[in-house]
């Protein structure tokens, strides 16, 4: 495996898989330094910075230089309350922290997106997770990631009913349609972030699940 970025910053390490992600980079031997803003506090680690406060603040207060930004941020219309303040989390923060991001240097972007994501789509979750692709590939990345998984599996801390009830249903599903572990999901971004490569690469749930083995 190729060295890991040495510098990092990563955007919503409280979330299922973010957290995840988070342990991964600290437990990384070639990461010298997470930058991980959240609204609560995380565990001190030598090798964390964590601003706390309101991610939306603190996004244009970072300081770097950093190589890589993770994004994990995601919420769903329900937990946000509104599609206005859906779209802000999934949408305007995320293209946010790519600006803020290549200002402090960094060359390669991975977000979060979703199956099914598409600008066109007449279901408002998909078009916005397609609208954010596009706004991401428009910041011109040296090289952008955007995986997108099927419904995400694990123990969250907040309650999601919609998740809990189609779980077990997913697990069944074929190919890139089956519900996918968190634990996979991070596993999958760390090594897609320390695989060399340019441009914009798109990585659908069943590759996914093969990465993140």
């Amino acid at each position: 495996m190729t060295e890991s970025p040495r510098q990092v910053l990563l955007a919503g390490a409280t979330g299922l898989t973010g957290r995840l992600l988070l342990s991964l980079l600290l437990d990384d031997p070639g990461v010298a330094h997470v930058l991980a803003p959240t609204r609560h506090a995380l565990p001190a680690h030598p090798k964390l910075e964590n601003q706390v406060g309101m991610v939306s603040h603190l996004i244009t207060q970072l300081h770097g230089p950093i190589d890589t930004v993770f994004c994990c941020l995601g919420t769903t219309i329900r937990q946000a309350g509104s599609r206005e303040a859906f779209r802000m989390v999934d949408y305007d923060w995320p293209l946010a922290l790519g600006r803020h991001g290549l200002a402090m240097g960094a060359g390669h972007y991975l977000a979060i997106s979703a199956l099914g994501a598409d600008p066109s789509s007449k279901i408002f979750y998909n078009r916005t997770k397609g609208e954010l692709e596009l706004g991401l590939q428009k910041q011109n990345w040296p090289r952008l990631t955007i995986v997108r998984p099927s419904l995400l599996l694990g123990a969250r801390r907040e309650f999601r009913l919609g998740e809990v009830l189609a779980s077990p249903f997913s697990r069944v599903l074929p190919g890139r349609l089956r519900g996918i572990e968190a634990a996979t999901v991070a596993r999958a971004l760390w090594r897609l972030a320390s695989t060399p490569g340019n441009g914009v690469r798109i990585v659908e749930s069943d590759e996914l699940r093969e990465l993140g083995r």
